[in-house]
């Protein structure tokens, strides 16, 4: 479900109070209450051109776009297809930036197989594009992880095959030269290699990618933002963002991350970066099982509240919901939920269970 044109009208009528209403600072989530989220007013922002006409709608991968579970018990080959587009899209209503992307969307599609497949790739550079790119398998072993042999200038493709030789959740970027601006603009994704016994079985899966956007303006700042490097070397970032936009995730914005309470779920978590790690926790509850750095060989960390996920790494981690309501997951350098846009949302659905959490009168 689609909610683009409810969240421009809403936010834009409301001006602050509505980025405040949607970044959850004045629900009593016992973490960022009484936050100021008024945009910060420097006096040198800088003058921007309008916002530009977007190619896409949406950018925002949709968190519930991840093929089934793998339930074949022997490797096969699995063919995947990657397109970089160079794409002009919203972060936030009102503010335009130059993205590029995998297939579209940030993060790139989520590329599911397992121990033991091969990966049959194929990556086509749109001719509309400007920029060489390419990409970089952190699961492939190879140099470059591909790279070297997938860089492709606008109207090229190129193919590669590679073998998955070990388990867990591992980033593709693109890795061309000024990969840290590619990466920050939306070239990053997640690759799945399940280990041969599968993964526990849980009712819903959800993808979600972190990344900074480095750009000539200032957060909230109306207008067509550029990328700026000098921002990026200082590791100042305009935005934090998950999935792309600025609170991309959320019932005020795409309510796809919806479950009913009893209900478990699995999140997949990379983090494109390039530069800030993510403090990633759930507000109202822990994380039931987390596989860190995306270590599906390791026995998984139990009730962990708070989860580093370096840039570049990845965590996969499971929730229960046994009460109702909507749970917050941000990262806790929590100006960057505030200020930044770095949050999402799963909203649980059903009976309140006043024996586990008793909100009162």
């Amino acid at each position: 479900m689609r909610y683009k044109t409810t969240r421009r009208r809403v936010l834009q009528a409301a001006g602050i109070g509505g980025a405040t209403a949607i970044a959850g600072c004045t629900i009593g989530t016992g973490e960022t209450d009484n936050v100021d989220t008024s945009p910060i007013q420097l006096q040198d922002d800088a003058d921007l051109a309008d916002p530009k006409p977007v190619d896409v709608d949406r950018i925002a991968a949709d968190p519930r776009d991840i093929s089934a579970p793998i339930d074949r018990s022997s490797p096969e080959t699995v063919s995947v297809e990657l397109e970089t587009n160079e794409l002009v899209a919203e972060v936030e209503p009102g503010v335009t930036f130059p993205y590029m992307t995998f297939n579209k969307q940030v993060p790139g599609p989520l590329v599911r197989a397992r121990v033991g497949d091969t990966i049959d790739l194929t990556i086509r550079n749109d001719e509309s594009n400007s920029m060489t790119h390419n990409v970089d398998f952190h699961a492939a072993r190879g140099p470059g992880g591909g790279a070297e042999a997938t860089n492709v200038a606008p109207g090229e493709e190129a193919h590669l095959q590679f073998k998955l030789t070990y388990p867990g959740a591992f980033i593709y970027h693109c890795a061309v030269p000024n990969v840290d601006y590619h990466i920050s603009s939306g070239m990053f994704g997640l690759i799945l290699v399940e280990p041969e016994e599968g993964l526990p079985e849980v009712d819903h899966e959800f993808y979600l990618g972190q990344h900074e956007l480095y750009t000539n303006g200032q957060t909230g700042q109306k207008g067509h933002h550029e990328f700026d490097f000098t921002r990026m070397a200082n590791e100042d970032p305009t935005y934090v963002l998950m999935n792309g936009e600025k609170y991309a995730i959320t019932p005020d914005n795409y309510d796809e991350m919806r479950v009913e309470t009893g209900e478990t779920a699995r999140i997949f978590f990379g983090v494109g970066g390039p530069n800030l790690f993510s403090s990633f926790h759930p507000i109202g509850s822990v994380w039931d099982e987390v596989w860190e750095q995306g270590a599906l060989a390791s026995e998984p960390d139990r009730y962990v509240q708070t989860t580093p996920v370096l840039p570049g790494s990845a965590s996969v981690s499971t929730m229960s919901f046994p009460v109702p309501g909507g749970f917050k997951l941000v990262d806790h350098a929590l100006s960057r939920v505030a200020r930044k846009g770095a949050m999402a949302v799963v909203t649980a659905d059903g009976e309140e269970n006043p024996e586990v959490f008793n909100p009162g009168e």
